[in-house]
């Protein structure tokens, strides 16, 4: 049974937020370019430090937001913040995409390793040669999955940039609070 709503998250909501956004950007930033030329020359992409961190990191961002889906069906309830049917609704719609992103993205690298025949390396030298069980599936051939996944992370970066703006929006505009509820380093009184 979820407690009344706070005007803040809990602090562990808050932590899966930040170290999702941070990660999801981290992610970006060392996104294997070229990876699809290097598998193509002959070259072991789990030599590349970039792309065994943005391997590491999609497996983060997968597993935390797994977790953090689990944790919304339990947690105390979130804050409740006064605004217009169209601007809840877009609210809504825009979370639930970026849920769907965080989810899928993910999915699609594996389905990129599987049907390239490349391998997975991790951080700490965790490596799984091949993804057999994703080579021979039905989906490995449906599409060219790199880059679904280079176009999914796009729009992955694009629909959070305007997850900023519109929190910034509410704290420069509307002054509502939705942004302090998600800033663990704002005191409200």
């Amino acid at each position: 049974m979820k407690k009344s709503p706070s005007n803040r998250y809990d602090p562990l909501s808050m932590a899966f937020h930040w170290v999702t956004a941070i990660a999801v950007l981290m992610a970006f930033i060392l996104g294997p370019g070229g990876f699809g030329r290097l598998l193509h020359n002959g070259v072991d992409p789990g030599t590349h430090s970039d792309i065994v961190w943005h391997e590491s990191l999609g497996i983060l961002i997968f597993v935390l937001t797994a977790l953090r889906l689990l944790w919304v069906a339990v947690r105390p309830a979130a804050p409740q913040v006064a605004m217009p049917g169209l601007m809840r609704l877009v609210s809504k719609l825009a979370h639930l995409a970026l849920w769907t992103l965080l989810l899928i993205t993910p999915i699609t690298a594996f389905l990129t390793l599987g049907s390239e025949g490349a391998p997975l390396t991790l951080l700490g030298g965790l490596r799984v040669e091949q993804l057999g069980f994703i080579a021979h599936s039905f989906l490995a051939p449906l599409a060219d999955w790199g880059d679904v996944h280079s176009l999914l992370g796009d729009a992955i970066i694009w629909l959070a940039g305007l997850h900023a703006v519109a929190a910034l929006f509410h704290h420069i505009k509307l002054q509502d609070g939705v942004l302090v509820s998600m800033l663990p380093w704002i005191k409200v009184r």
